[in-house]
């Protein structure tokens, strides 16, 4: 993710400095770069709540939906997250072949997905059920599972696996 930050960052001593006055928008996106810092290579997804807070905010606070995935090892530990789709308020398109050539790319052997519903309503629509289900199947053609797809929103993150989806 390109970020041009408002903030000054300290990792060491985990200090923040905010050299001119920031909007609460400047803060979610700080809070979206810090996020996707807070799982790093070799981290093992145990938990699927630790997960989706992970994931509210990364993206739940975003205007416009964005596609994200999380590239894991046979361990189910973190390889990479990326961003890879971005959309308008309502919708992302989203390439089965350019996830199947990253997943391979980084020798993911499992993944995970989500999206967020800038709406607010994390229900999967028919459209998130259908690109789920050509995803999972494009990936098992090469042995890459997918465990989850969520969908996020600030308040609510909905899981396919807990729903029977996936």
């Amino acid at each position: 993710m390109q970020h041009q930050s408002h903030f000054i960052l300290n990792e060491t001593t985990g200090n923040y400095r905010v050299p001119k006055v920031v909007s609460a928008r400047d803060i979610l996106e700080m809070a979206s770069f810090i996020a996707i810092q807070s799982f790093q290579r070799g981290d093992e997804i145990t938990s699927p709540d630790h997960t989706k807070r992970y994931l509210q905010q990364w993206i739940g606070h975003r205007e416009s939906e964005v596609f994200v995935a999380l590239f894991l090892d046979n361990r189910h530990r973190i390889i990479k997250p990326e961003e890879l789709f971005f959309g308008t308020i309502d919708g992302a398109s989203v390439y089965p072949r350019v996830v199947l050539q990253k997943a391979l790319k980084c020798n993911a052997a499992a993944i995970i997905f989500a999206h967020n519903h800038p709406s607010g309503v994390t229900d999967p629509s028919d459209s998130d059920q259908r690109i789920t289900k050509r995803l999972k199947d494009a990936l098992a053609q090469v042995d890459i599972r997918v465990l989850d797809h969520f969908i996020v929103s600030p308040d609510a993150v909905t899981s396919f696996a807990e729903h029977g989806l996936i």
